[in-house]
């Protein structure tokens, strides 16, 4: 169905913008981390390093303050080539490197630091932990993301107060790698953590859990998670993703209502989904809607002025039981189209409201212009015009060439006896009144004989 594809394609445009939305959040907490541990330094080495190494630490730390990565490179490549450094000093060291090699985008760099940070063997439990949360986000960076999660189910274990966003960097991984079903649980416990912290809980979380549930065609889940999603982030995109999902659950007035909401709030600027919501309109028996809003939008301009459009617009009328306004859209649809088969439907609406010659007109122009389905019907309607304008012999004609088709030979029959039961009547209501003619003139002759004696 059109409509399902149109709704169903929807969906995938709002995980796309969901997902990068997320992927820049990876970013930029993984840089707002770095950052902080940077900050966070200063204060530590002064209490567990020597004045020599926190003096040129110190002074690396300038360089970093003015963008001079390359001095302070130079500077920290010097410090972590002494064997002298303790392994405290090592890892702070490492962690400025790391630092550096991260805003100067060199990822891979930065992680291969952060993997010889967690090689010494007397590293803080706190720093461990940052450290391998750190390189889960490298890594999802780089799209190495089942290592990603690797490192993020090391992480977990370490963390007594995980944050939401943890849980969404796992699902976001899960996705890359193509396990939606397994996206579930880390979002619904980010939700479900946020909520219990009393922190924000994200649109692009919804839309994860969206898609999660839509690839396992959870269409009962899909319309819930909709419906927490619209009230608070009313986009045209949700509304069509409810319309899709109550389009799987086969609930068509929930599908029509969901759409005309979207209508009425003006998000439907496309030909395709004005087209869609009028075809709904007829589909639910509210043609007469439809056929104002095609007519409307195409005086706007924002549906087309072609044989397809005019001919929904033409059947929107007729099913409001409204055949004179059908007809200049069926006229145009029908000139429009390269088949004959409109002029045959323009013909049998002319036929309904007893314009004959209009009717004789329109069919015999489908028939020329060829492409008709059913020639044999076309050519019953033509008879059955032609009978109304008492032409019996032309009427005829055309039932006979129907009757060639086994379908119509019965129906085909019975008009032509019909047709030849009046040819009879007429004659001999015609022989009746010329007998009764030639009566009352012989008395008129016998009174005019009796008057002259």
């Amino acid at each position: 169905m059109k409509t399902a594809n149109g709704i169903v394609a929807g969906v995938c445009l709002i995980l796309i913008a969901g997902l990068l939305s997320a992927g820049a959040a990876v970013a930029q907490d993984a840089e707002a981390r770095a950052e902080a541990e940077s900050a966070s330094k200063k204060t530590k080495q002064a209490q567990a390093v020597s004045k020599q190494v926190y003096d040129r630490i110190q002074k690396a730390q300038e360089e970093i303050d003015t963008d001079n990565y390359d001095g302070a490179m130079r500077i920290l490549n010097s410090l972590n080539s002494s064997e002298k450094l303790t392994e405290y000093e090592r890892q702070n060291v490492l962690n400025y490197i790391a630092f550096v090699q991260y805003s100067t985008d060199d990822f891979p760099g930065a992680i291969a630091t952060y993997k010889r940070i967690l090689q010494i063997e007397s590293l803080e439990e706190q720093t461990r932990k940052t450290t391998i949360y750190t390189l889960a986000q490298l890594s999802t960076m780089q799209e190495n993301y089942q290592e990603a999660l690797d490192y993020l189910y090391q992480w977990l274990p370490l963390e007594t107060n995980p944050q939401p966003q943890a849980f969404i960097l796992i699902a976001q991984n899960l996705y890359q790698l193509g396990r939606y079903a397994d996206m579930v649980k880390p979002i619904e416990d980010a939700i479900r953590l946020a909520k219990e912290k009393g922190k924000e809980v994200k649109e692009d979380w919804y839309v994860l859990l969206n898609f999660a549930y839509f690839q396992q065609e959870d269409y009962q889940k899909v319309k819930e998670i909709q419906k927490i999603i619209i009230p608070q982030w009313p986009k045209k995109q949700y509304w069509f993703a409810l319309a899709g999902a109550f389009t799987e659950l086969g609930d068509d007035i929930n599908l029509l209502t969901s759409y005309d909401a979207a209508f009425t709030q003006g998000m439907l600027g496309k030909e395709s989904e004005l087209v869609t919501m009028a075809q709904l309109y007829m589909q639910h028996e509210v043609p007469y809607k439809a056929a104002t809003l095609i007519e409307a939008e195409m005086e706007s301009g924002r549906v087309s002025r072609n044989a397809k459009n005019y001919r929904i617009l033409s059947q929107a009328w007729m099913l409001a039981q409204e055949d004179e306004r059908a007809i200049p859209a069926l006229k145009e649809a029908a000139r429009l189209s390269d088949e004959g088969e409109l002029f045959l439907r323009l013909g049998n609406t002319h036929l309904n409201l007893g314009q004959y010659s209009e009717c004789v007109a329109s069919i015999q122009n489908g028939i020329r212009k060829g492409g008709i389905k059913s020639p044999d019907h076309a050519q019953i309607s033509l008879g059955m015009c032609l009978y109304n304008q008492k032409k019996y012999q032309d009427a005829i004609a055309a039932f006979r060439k129907a009757g060639k088709t086994p379908r119509s030979v019965k129906v085909s029959r019975q008009w032509i006896n019909v047709i030849e039961s009046d040819i009879q009547r007429n004659e001999q209501i015609r022989l009746a009144e010329a007998a009764a003619r030639k009566q009352q003139q012989a008395i008129a002759d016998r009174r005019r004989v009796t008057e002259r004696i």
